[in-house]
C-alpha cells in the first residue's frame, strides 16, 4: 500500500509532523476556550497560579521544566472533572528589567538621568510589551493550557493596589518601618538588595595584618582584615572583656594609620578570643556586625565611598578611586610606613549581587524595612500545628522552617525607577511622614502642600509575596478569590524557596488567613549532560524553542518532566530527547495501524460486552492497572515513574504485545472475533491517549481526533477510572505464560543463528493440568509467534536427546536440533570461535605476565586488561560446553 493509499485509509499521513500539528491544535484549543476556568460551576475547584516568570527576556529550559509540570497536572484534573483554573501572568523583575532596559539605552550612549524618569519608564514598558509578547508566543509552542483571560502582571492596577493595601497595613501595624542600617548594596544598579538576593561564591583573597600603634606610644595592638580600604571608617578597635591579654588597654586611644585619627580599645563580647590576635578592627558604616558593636558603644558611623563604589570625601587622599584601586594603594602606603606587618592567602565568601554580579558592599543607608519575626512566628505556629503546607520533598520544610526560624528584617526599598513607588510623601516643612493608599498633597500636621512622594521602589518579590491571591483580585473579594483561594499545589524551583515561597507563606496567613497553597512541589535545576549550572558564561544553556524545533514540543515536554524525582536535579542529555521523540513516533504508527483496521468503525460500534480473547482480557486488565498507578503517581507528584509505567505500557504491552496478537482476529475470517478486537483495540488506544495526553498533549489530540471518539477535544475528555470490573488475574497469569514461551523461544533462535523467518518443531512440557489447558487454548498464539513447523503440549512428553532447552515458570521447552541446524556446520563453526578465544586467552595472559607491563601500566589499563581475561575465558567456557553438547 502506497503512503497515499495509507493516508486515505487512516486519515494520518505516514509520518507525524510535529510543526503543523502544534500550530493547529493550540490555535483550536484557544478558539474553543479550552482553557477557561469557570465553565463547570458545579465541580470542584483546582487552582495552580503560575510563578511569573521575568519579563527581561527568553524562558529558558529551566521554565520549561516548572512550567511543563504544571501543564501536566491542569490538564489531569481538568480531565478528572475539576474546574481546573491555571492562572498565568509575568513579573515586573525590578532590578533585571532596569538594568537590561539601561544596556540597551548605553548602546546609544543614553542613561536613564537624560530621559528623566518619566521618559525612561515609558522605555521599559515598550520592553515589558516586546517580552511579554515573546513569552506568550512560547507559552503557546510548548502546549500551555493557560487561562489567558485571567493573565495578571505585577504591576498592573489590581495587583498595584494590593500591593499599596499591604504596606500601608503592614506600615499601620509597625511592621513597615524606615531606619539607618547596613545593607547589601550594589555599586553597579546603585541600589538596595536583601540578604538573599547575595550569591556568596568563594575567591581566592588576603588577610592583611595591620599594627595600630597606641597615642600613649606604649605599644600597638594587631588586627587583621581582608578589606584593608575599609580601615579608613575605623571608628574602635574591640577586644573580648575578659582576654587578659588586652584588659589593661581597654579604654585607653589607638592612632589610625594613614588618617591619623585617635580611636578607642573597646570591649565587647562579640569578640571571639581565639581568633586571630583576638582584637578586631570596627568599622560601623562597613560591616553588619560592627554596626551592631557601634550601636552598642555609641561609635561614629564613617561612610567612606559612594553609592558606585567610589571612595569619598570621608576617604583622604584616596578621594576618588575606586575601591579595588583604592585598596591596592592603601596596601602599600601601610607596607611603607611599615604597619603592614603581614600577607597571608586567604580563601573566603565574598557576596556578589545575584543580578548584576558586583561585588555586594555592605553599606550604612537610610531604606524601608519589614519586621519579619512577627510575620514569621505565625507561619512557624502553623507549621507546627499541622496546618502549614505541605513539601513535597518533605525534607525542605526542614529548609523552610530552619529559615523563618532566623529570618532577619527585610529591607524592602530599592533605589530603582520601574517597579511599585514605595506610597510614602514626606512633608517638606515639618519632615511627617505620610504613607497612604492615594497620592498625598497636604501634611495632616502642620498642613503643608509642600509634599514630595518617596523616589525608591518596592524590592519585586514584595509584590510577588503576594501573587496567590493578588492575582484573584485581593483586596476586593471577588467572586474568583472565594472560588479559587487558597490554591491547590505551588510548583516551584527549590533554589527561590526563601526568596518567594517562604514570603507568600507570611503575607497570606497575614491578610487572608490562610496558607496560600495546600503543596509546594519543589523541582531542582535543570544542568548540562555533566552536571553543570548552565550559564552564559559556560556556553552551555539550552533554548526549549530550539528543543522543539528539532524534535517537537511533545518529546522536549515527555523528557523534561520524566526525567527526575521532587527535588533533585536532572541532567538535559540530547539522546533522550530523541528517544522521547522515537516514544512519539511508535504512538504514531500504532495508531495508524490501529486505523488502517478501523476502517468505517464507529464510536457507537464499540462492545468490549461480547467474549473476549486471552489477549483481549490481558490488554484491559493492564489498561485498568495502569491508569490506577499513574493516577496516584500523578497525585504524589512522582513524574519520572509516571513517565517509566506509561512508556512501558504503550511500548511492550500495547504495541509489542497486544497488536500483535490483535493481528490474529484483525486478519482473520470471524467476523464477530474481528469485531471485538477492533473494539478493544479502538477503546483501550482511546484511554491509552488520554493517559499521555498531559504529558504529549499535540500528538495525543492529532492522533485521538482521527479515532472513533465522542466529544470536541480530547483536552475535555474524561480522565480513565480504575474499573474493577477490568481485573482479570487469570488473563494476566495466562499471558505471562505465553509471553515467557515466546521470549524464551526468541532467545534460542539467537542463541543458534536460526532466523524467525524459519520454521521450527517445539515441544512444551506442562508442569500441570491448568498449565497445559493454558496452552492448549491459546495455541494459535505460540504457534503463530514462534513459528513452529509442528507444536507439541502435553505433561508426560519423551524429550528428545538433541535439543535445545528452556525452563519457564510452569513448563519445559524443548527444540530438537534435527532439522534446525546443521550440527556439523555448527560445530565447525563454534571450533573457528574457540581458536579465536584461546588465541586472546593466551595473548592476554602473555601481557600480565609480563612483569615490565605490570610495574609501569596505569592501574586502570591492567584493570581492563584484567576484564578482557575474565570476558574470553567465561566465552571459552561456554563454546567448549556447547561443542560437547552438540558432540552428545
Amino acid at each position: 500500500m502506497t503512503d497515499q493509499e495509507n493516508q486515505a485509509t487512516t486519515g494520518m499521513p505516514t509520518t507525524y509532523d510535529p510543526k503543523s500539528a502544534e500550530k493547529k491544535w493550540y490555535k483550536y484549543w484557544i478558539d474553543g476556550q479550552y482553557f477557561k476556568a469557570g465553565q463547570k460551576p458545579e465541580a470542584e475547584p483546582y487552582t495552580i497560579v503560575i510563578p511569573p516568570p521575568n519579563v527581561t527576556g527568553m524562558l529558558h529550559i529551566g521554565h520549561a521544566l516548572d512550567f511543563t509540570l504544571q501543564d501536566i497536572l491542569i490538564r489531569t484534573k481538568r480531565m478528572q472533572g475539576y474546574d481546573a483554573l491555571w492562572l498565568p501572568g509575568s513579573d515586573h523583575a525590578g532590578i533585571a528589567t532596569q538594568t537590561k532596559v539601561e544596556q540597551k539605552l548605553r548602546e546609544q550612549n543614553i542613561s536613564r538621568h537624560d530621559l528623566g524618569r518619566e521618559k525612561f519608564l515609558e522605555k521599559v514598558w515598550e520592553w515589558k510589551d516586546q517580552y511579554a509578547e515573546t513569552i506568550h508566543e512560547q507559552w503557546a509552542k510548548m502546549g500551555f493550557s493557560l487561562d489567558y483571560s485571567r493573565e495578571r502582571f505585577t504591576l498592573d492596577e489590581g495587583l498595584s493596589k494590593a500591593v499599596r493595601e499591604v504596606f500601608v497595613k503592614l506600615y499601620e501595624k509597625g511592621l513597615i518601618y524606615r531606619g539607618k542600617k547596613i545593607i547589601n548594596w550594589d555599586p553597579a544598579a546603585r541600589t538596595a538588595l536583601s540578604d538573599i538576593e547575595v550569591e556568596y561564591k568563594e575567591v581566592n583573597g588576603h588577610l592583611y595584618h595591620l599594627q595600630y600603634p597606641l597615642k600613649d606610644g606604649s605599644g600597638h595592638i594587631t588586627v587583621a582584615t581582608t578589606r584593608p580600604e575599609t580601615m579608613l571608617g575605623d571608628t574602635a578597635v574591640a577586644v573580648h572583656p575578659k582576654d587578659e591579654r588586652y584588659k589593661d588597654m581597654i579604654g585607653k586611644m589607638l592612632v589610625l594609620p594613614i588618617v591619623g585619627r585617635e580611636i578607642p580599645i573597646i570591649a565587647d563580647e562579640y569578640v571571639e578570643r581565639e581568633f586571630g590576635s583576638g582584637a578586631v578592627k570596627i568599622t560601623p558604616a562597613h560591616d553588619p556586625n560592627d554596626f551592631e558593636v557601634g550601636l552598642r558603644h555609641d561609635l561614629p558611623q564613617i561612610i567612606v565611598m559612594d553609592e558606585t563604589g567610589t571612595m569619598n570625601d570621608q576617604a583622604a587622599k584616596y578621594e576618588g578611586m575606586d575601591r579595588a584601586d583604592c585598596r591596592k594603594q592603601i596596601v602599600q602606603d601601610l607596607k611603607d610606613l611599615g604597619v603592614l606587618i603581614k600577607i597571608e592567602d586567604h580563601v573566603h565568601q565574598v557576596g556578589h549581587s545575584e543580578r548584576t554580579g558586583a561585588v555586594v558592599e555592605p553599606y550604612l543607608s537610610t531604606q524601608w524595612f519589614v519586621k519579619m519575626q512577627p510575620l514569621a512566628e505565625r507561619a512557624i505556629e502553623a507549621q507546627k500545628a499541622g496546618k502549614g503546607v505541605r513539601f513535597v520533598p518533605d525534607r525542605f520544610e526542614k529548609t523552610y522552617l530552619n529559615w523563618i526560624e532566623n529570618v532577619r528584617d527585610w529591607c524592602i526599598s530599592r533605589q530603582l525607577w520601574w517597579g511599585h513607588r514605595i506610597p510614602a510623601w514626606y512633608c517638606e516643612s515639618c519632615g511627617e511622614i505620610h504613607v497612604a493608599h492615594e497620592d498625598v498633597t497636604q501634611c495632616s500636621k502642620c498642613g503643608s502642600t509642600e509634599l514630595t512622594q518617596d523616589n525608591d521602589v518596592l524590592d519585586t518579590w514584595f509584590s510577588s509575596a503576594l501573587w496567590p491571591f493578588s492575582t484573584l483580585g485581593w483586596p476586593e473579594q471577588t467572586a474568583d478569590l472565594e472560588r479559587y483561594y487558597p490554591t491547590n499545589v505551588l510548583v516551584t524551583g527549590y533554589d527561590i524557596i526563601y526568596f518567594w515561597v517562604a514570603r507568600m507563606i507570611f503575607t497570606a496567613l497575614e491578610f487572608t488567613g490562610e496558607i496560600p497553597f495546600k503543596d509546594v512541589l519543589m523541582h531542582g535545576l535543570v544542568r548540562d549532560s555533566e552536571g553543570r549550572k548552565m550559564s552564559k558564561s559556560l556556553g552551555n544553556g539550552v533554548d526549549p524553542l530550539d528543543v522543539i524545533e528539532r524534535y517537537g514540543a511533545d518529546a522536549m515536554r515527555y523528557m523534561i518532566s520524566t526525567s527526575s524525582t521532587p527535588g533533585q536535579d536532572l541532567r538535559f542529555r540530547w539522546e533522550r530527547v530523541e528517544q522521547a521523540r522515537n516514544f512519539a513516533n511508535k504512538i504514531w504508527n500504532a495508531s495508524r495501524f490501529a486505523l488502517m483496521n478501523l476502517e468505517g468503525f464507529t464510536y457507537d460500534d464499540i462492545d468490549i460486552s461480547g467474549e473476549l480473547s486471552t489477549a483481549d482480557r490481558w490488554i484491559l486488565h493492564r489498561l485498568n492497572e495502569t491508569s490506577r498507578d499513574i493516577t496516584r503517581l500523578i497525585d504524589a507528584y512522582e513524574f519520572g515513574e509516571t513517565g517509566r509505567l506509561l512508556y512501558n505500557f504503550i511500548w511492550d504491552d500495547l504495541c509489542d504485545w497486544y497488536i500483535e496478537f490483535a493481528k490474529l482476529s484483525l486478519y482473520g475470517d470471524n467476523v464477530s472475533a474481528k469485531k471485538t478486537t477492533q473494539s478493544v483495540l479502538s477503546y483501550v488506544l482511546d484511554r491509552t491517549l488520554r493517559m499521555i495526553h498531559p504529558f504529549m498533549p499535540f500528538i495525543s489530540e492529532e492522533i485521538w481526533q482521527h479515532l472513533p471518539h465522542e466529544g470536541e477535544t480530547i483536552t475535555l475528555a474524561a480522565w480513565p477510572e480504575y474499573d474493577p470490573a477490568f481485573e482479570d488475574a487469570e488473563a494476566a497469569a495466562e499471558m505471562s505464560l505465553l509471553m515467557d514461551a515466546i521470549r524464551a523461544v526468541r532467545n534460542i533462535r539467537a542463541e543458534v543463528n536460526v532466523p524467525m523467518s524459519k520454521k521450527i518443531e517445539l515441544m512444551l512440557k506442562a508442569g500441570d493440568e491448568q498449565v497445559l489447558q493454558i496452552v492448549n487454548r491459546n495455541e494459535v498464539y505460540v504457534q503463530r509467534f514462534c513459528n513452529t513447523s509442528s507444536f507439541t503440549a502435553g505433561l508426560d512428553l519423551t524429550t528428545p536427546d538433541k535439543a535445545m532447552t528452556a525452563v519457564i515458570t510452569g513448563a519445559e521447552l524443548y527444540l530438537p536440533l534435527a532439522g534446525l541446524i546443521d550440527i556439523d556446520q555448527e560445530i565447525a563453526r563454534l571450533e573457528k570461535e574457540l581458536q579465536h578465544l584461546n588465541s586472546e586467552v593466551q595473548r592476554v595472559e602473555k601481557k600480565l605476565a609480563n612483569e615490565g607491563f605490570v610495574a609501569k601500566a596505569p592501574a586502570k589499563v591492567i584493570e581492563e586488561e584484567k576484564a578482557k581475561m575474565a570476558d574470553y575465558s567465561d566465552k571459552r567456557s561456554k563454546v567448549i560446553a556447547r561443542i560437547e553438547e552438540l558432540r552428545g
